[in-house]
């Protein structure tokens, strides 16, 4: 019995010694594979049969932008190459797996089990999360679940571990919440932050924990397809090298200290977003506010004197706005990046799963049911009877609304929907991500017109702008940051501009007088283009100066105010006739989705990272 004691004791004193020596290793970090574009699936197969062939490599991180579109095919394909490892893998997405998305990004946790990683290999804690933008065009953003995640996970490690945090974006203020991650991660004994996005090997000090990104996979005229081997030797040092089919001498070209730099005693101050405009306008006050614990990726909807709200956990919330005391919830199981509609009592709602639900908006009982067969991101309109919704494949269903059985189901659309589409006369209006805007006869579902923007860039396409449809004309912007003006009926360009060179970009709205389109510029100003006029003339402007701008949401007019969305979080308001800022206000550092007027002097807000404010003024 004492000699069986003392085996065990020997056993777990040799036992725990071995487990605090420093390990050494070595694990391959590849990145932006872009699968989808020219050679990368030869280029991705050739990297596999490399790493497969170094039995010296421990296990394989992905960091991101796997896919050039995020489109279901380009997933599976890269998921079925990636299964041909013969070692552990890890894998993130990127911007272009989920900006670009026909899935909003839902595909990619379906094909790979999550968004996000984290693992334990010797005396490090391998952290991963996505990067954003997600769905909405903007500067990168950690969702919102993500950074929840991302406590409760640190919360549940030892904190003995060294962390190595990946993320697809350099954690710097390409991605708005940046701070977020950053800040808790300081909080630990992170040592080091690994990335991709730029496809060249680059140094970086991310407020001084150092980082590095590695080169994309893709092969060049000049250069052959590769990635970089990462060694940990010990705890002290991470060295990076390159190795491609050429290379047979890897040497380093990154070598980082791997220390404690215990930054809880650092006085170091670094910058954050100014939240100090809100003290120059003390007029603006937040009647309430709260945060959701994922995304808010869509518009939001008033029904009388309660707000519903979706969130890319899947869930659709009904709220009162006077004191946002929560009425009721339905659970989906997937993403949600699409504007609710409501007519009646009836609420309906597309889901990135394929699903629409209409629900009775009162109680949030479930009415019915329809599956798509395939994604759906674009928002579900409402005309009297009928329910029109635009999916992901090349299906257009018209449904009945009392009961979501199928009036007609055009299945030859080209490019996935993203938009709200817009109702006139007999037709419905929207663009897809393959650089066309479709007429759709409403009753039957056939081709009225479709109009191609001549550009093989579908990543130019007006798919992201809302129509405006008004006096027998069509108004979108693109990304080609050009304001095209087409006849209604017939599709035809009446006129299309750069607009004196303003960069438009995807932006816009209705003047509440139907006399101007509001379209922003890049560079944070508002213009109001003419709806009559026979070519694009300005006549009006708001010089905002908000700074450099991409956010697609919606500019609204209400009672003499124009309120301008941006993607760091901030609200102006300008005065209709004079174009004069009356006011700004900064609810987040995210994105603006939604901007809902209620009377001359409340508006309700909603922001990509989760939050929902009433403003008064």
């Amino acid at each position: 019995m004492k000699r069986g004691l003392l085996t065990f004791v020997l056993f777990l004193m040799v036992y725990l010694l071995s487990a605090q020596k420093p390990v050494t290793f070595q694990f391959a970090l590849v990145t932006d594979t872009h699968i989808g574009t020219a050679n990368s699936e030869t280029d991705l197969r050739r990297t596999v049969s490399d790493i497969n062939l170094n039995d010296s490599l421990s296990f394989v991180i992905i960091s991101g932008d796997i896919t050039e579109f995020g489109s279901d095919k380009e997933l599976l394909l890269a998921k079925q190459i990636l299964d041909s490892l013969n070692k552990p893998w890890h894998i993130i997405p990127g911007n272009h797996d989920t900006k670009w998305s026909e899935s909003g990004g839902n595909s990619f946790r379906k094909v790979f089990g999550s968004e996000t990683f984290s693992f334990v290999f010797g005396h490090f804690l391998f952290v991963g999360t996505n990067s954003g933008p997600n769905m909405r065009m903007s500067p990168g953003q950690i969702p919102r679940e993500n950074i929840v995640w991302l406590d409760s996970l640190l919360k549940s490690h030892n904190d003995n571990l060294h962390i190595i945090f990946v993320n697809h974006y350099p954690l710097n203020n390409s991605v708005n919440n940046w701070y977020e991650a950053i800040d808790r991660l300081k909080k630990r004994d992170v040592q080091a932050i690994l990335c991709g996005h730029g496809h060249v090997n680059q140094e970086f000090s991310f407020e001084d924990i150092p980082g590095l990104m590695g080169r994309s996979n893709l092969s060049t005229k000049k250069c052959p397809c590769g990635y970089n081997i990462i060694h940990i030797k010990g705890d002290s040092l991470l060295t990076a090298s390159e190795r491609t089919s050429e290379i047979t001498s890897l040497q380093p070209w990154c070598r980082i200290k791997l220390l404690n730099h215990h930054f809880e005693k650092d006085k170091s101050t670094w910058p954050r977003p100014d939240f100090s405009m809100n003290r120059s306008w003390p007029m603006v006050k937040e009647a309430w506010m709260i945060k959701e614990k994922s995304d808010i990726g869509a518009g939001i909807v008033l029904s009388g004197k309660n707000l519903i709200v979706t969130n890319t956990k899947g869930e659709i919330k009904s709220y009162g706005i006077t004191d946002c005391k929560l009425n009721w919830q339905f659970n989906t199981s997937a993403k949600i990046y699409s504007t609710p509609a409501l007519s009646g009592n009836t609420l309906l709602e597309s889901v990135t799963n394929g699903k629409v639900y209409a629900l009775n908006v009162l109680t949030g009982r479930l009415l019915w049911k329809f599956d798509a067969g395939e994604p759906i991101v674009a928002s579900p309109v409402i005309f009297e009877d009928q329910a029109f919704i635009s999916g992901s494949g090349s299906k257009c269903f018209s449904l009945a609304l009392k009961d979501g059985s199928i009036k007609w189901n055009n299945n030859e659309i080209i490019g996935f929907v993203e938009t709200i589409p817009a109702i006139y006369n007999d037709m419905i209006i929207f663009g897809t991500w393959e650089n066309r805007l479709y007429a759709l006869d409403k009753k039957t579902g056939g081709l009225v017109w479709l109009w191609h923007n001549a550009t093989g860039n579908r990543m130019l396409s007006p798919a992201a702008c809302v129509p405006v449809v008004v006096n027998d004309r069509v108004f979108v912007v693109s990304p080609d940051r050009k304001m095209t003006c087409l006849n209604a009926e017939t599709g035809k360009i009446i006129w299309q501009s750069s607009l004196k060179d303003s960069n438009v970009r995807e932006s816009m709205g209705l003047s509440a007088d139907r006399s101007m389109i509001y379209a922003k510029t890049m560079d944070g100003n508002v213009i109001g283009v003419s709806t009559t006029e026979p070519d694009g003339k300005i006549v009006w402007r708001a010089d905002l100066n908000t700074g450099y701008d991409i956010s697609p949401s919606v500019i609204v007019e209400s009672e003499g105010t124009v309120f301008i969305p941006t993607d760091k979080g901030l609200i102006y308001a300008a005065d209709r006739a004079t174009g004069k800022l009356l006011w700004e206000h900064r609810i987040s550092s995210c994105l603006i989705n939604k901007i809902l007027p209620l009377d001359k002097h409340s508006v309700i807000c909603t922001s990509m990272d989760g939050v929902i404010t009433k403003l008064v003024f």
